[in-house]
């Protein structure tokens, strides 16, 4: 089983939509399954992929307290494998079929308010290389609406300064155009130039750390809590509260959901449409608060 694994991986891999943070997480998923059937790193037989070597695996990581999610994207890596070894003849019933997926809460996505992060970001006010590198990473970002990948992967040859487009690559590797602000444009400007450096080298990472080197996440996650943790209610922000905030302050200044859509790079509208539920939300709480009869 663990030789089908690596094939299995290397299938994906070779699969346009297929990204190194999925393959990470499906090899990490199936790995922790494989080990709790014969031990970690021994051989496992097709016979031990089981049901209830599965049904075992999905309890165990809700009593770890595994979020729904993350229980989800679990049984998602299996089911994928069982039917790759289905269809290779490595098993010959598929145990993982039969399963279902827990029931994923519905979350509003975490935003923050438009004046509170305009205030924080006006505040990186310093002129030392790293704030000027974190306040262009923080005004790209939410000008921009980009996952964390995204961010990370930008090239300096992505970014069209003249126009002022920045070209993303996605989830699946699909690719889409997206405008950037003044405010991060001129943020780029003094961190490329404090920094010594230009868009010319245009393989070169846009981001980079003390070494030249492009900036891991979790550097970009820690940038995020340090810069952000001093907002009202912004202890514990993520890179990913700067997208949703430019999707909902984009709808609540009237922007087309079609638009924010294909800003966002959704394949699917309905992705989209939570955020009209984060302006009801925020419409209501005003009604509430400010109505003398709510």
């Amino acid at each position: 089983m663990r030789e089908a694994l690596e094939r299995f991986l290397a299938e994906l891999a070779a699969h346009p939509r297929g990204s190194a943070h999925t393959l990470a997480a499906y090899r990490r998923d199936i790995t922790r399954v494989l080990d709790r059937a014969a031990g970690p790193g021994r051989a496992v037989a097709p016979a031990l992929w089981t049901r209830a070597l599965l049904e075992g695996a999905l309890r165990e990581l809700t009593l770890k307290g595994y979020a729904a999610a993350s229980a989800a994207r679990a049984l998602a890596a299996w089911r994928s494998f069982s039917r790759f070894c289905l269809r290779r003849g490595v098993l010959t019933t598929d145990p993982a079929r039969a399963l279902s997926f827990p029931r994923l809460p519905r979350r509003l996505p975490r935003t923050l308010p438009a004046p509170d992060l305009g205030r924080a970001l006006d505040g990186l006010a310093g002129s030392d290389a790293v704030t000027l590198r974190d306040r262009a990473l923080l005004e790209l970002a939410y000008s921009s609406g980009l996952r964390l990948s995204e961010l990370t992967g930008l090239d300096c040859g992505d970014l069209d300064r003249r126009s002022g487009l920045l070209r993303v690559r996605g989830k699946g590797r699909r690719e889409r155009i997206v405008p950037a602000g003044d405010a991060a444009l001129q943020a780029l400007d003094r961190h490329l130039a404090a920094a010594g450096r230009s868009l010319e080298r245009r393989d070169a990472p846009l981001f980079a750390n003390a070494r030249g080197l492009r900036l891991s996440g979790r550097t970009v996650q820690r940038v995020v809590r340090r810069r952000l943790s001093g907002m009202a209610g912004g202890l514990g922000v993520s890179p990913h509260a700067l997208r949703h905030s430019f999707a909902s302050h984009l709808l609540d200044r009237g922007a087309d959901l079609r638009a924010i859509q294909e800003l966002l790079g959704h394949r699917s509208l309905a992705s989209t449409q939570i955020y009209t539920h984060v302006s009801r939300a925020r419409l209501a709480k005003a009604y509430r608060q400010a109505h003398p009869r709510a």
